[in-house]
């Protein structure tokens, strides 16, 4: 049998390229390939076009390929978004700073996305579960942080507003539109 997750790496372990042992962190299905995957692993940003079978490095164009979440856009073939963080030992954003870093080209390159997003040194860590889309055109995308804050976007990621603070840890945001019945 061979490796379960050919081209991805395991860094932190003796043999970078085990078997077994690749510390996934999230995935997300492109929205115009099924086949498409986009894959936040414990160091390294992936992508996959044939379900899953094999990986290719994504990272280049990141300040950091460590972090925890990724989602893809609803509607946007080859469009995804992660949160980089320092390290898994300097578990804050990558440089400090509050930016969500997206591709249009299935991470061929990365643009941070900070508009609206705070400015100054930032120590807000997004984990696996709480960086998301809606289905909307243009789509939402949120993210919550372990300093207790919700942001969102309702313009793809180009500007970004505060929606709460002050709360616990937010290890987890979900979101939806809400439609109008039909008359």
């Amino acid at each position: 049998m061979g490796a379960l997750q050919p081209g991805v790496s395991a860094v932190f372990l003796p043999d970078p390229h085990p078997e077994f042992g690749q510390c996934v962190h999230k995935i997300a299905q492109d929205a115009g390939d099924e086949d498409r995957l986009y894959l936040q692993n414990h160091w390294g940003v992936f992508r996959s076009d044939d379900a899953g079978a094999s990986w290719s490095d994504i990272g280049a164009g990141l300040p950091s390929d460590f972090g925890f979440a990724v989602a893809a856009h609803p509607h946007r073939p080859g469009t995804a978004y992660v949160f980089p963080i320092t390290a898994d030992s300097d578990r804050v954003p990558a440089g400090r700073r509050c930016r969500v870093y997206r591709t249009r080209d299935a991470g061929e390159t990365w643009e941070p996305l900070s508009r609206g997003l705070p400015g100054g040194d930032h120590y807000g860590t997004v984990l696996r579960d709480a960086l998301c889309t809606d289905d909307a055109d243009p789509a939402g995308v949120y993210f919550g942080n372990r300093n207790g804050e919700v942001y969102a976007s309702a313009d793809d990621g180009d500007t970004w507003q505060l929606l709460a603070e002050h709360l616990p840890d937010v290890l987890c945001v979900r979101a939806a539109v809400i439609r109008a019945p039909r008359a």
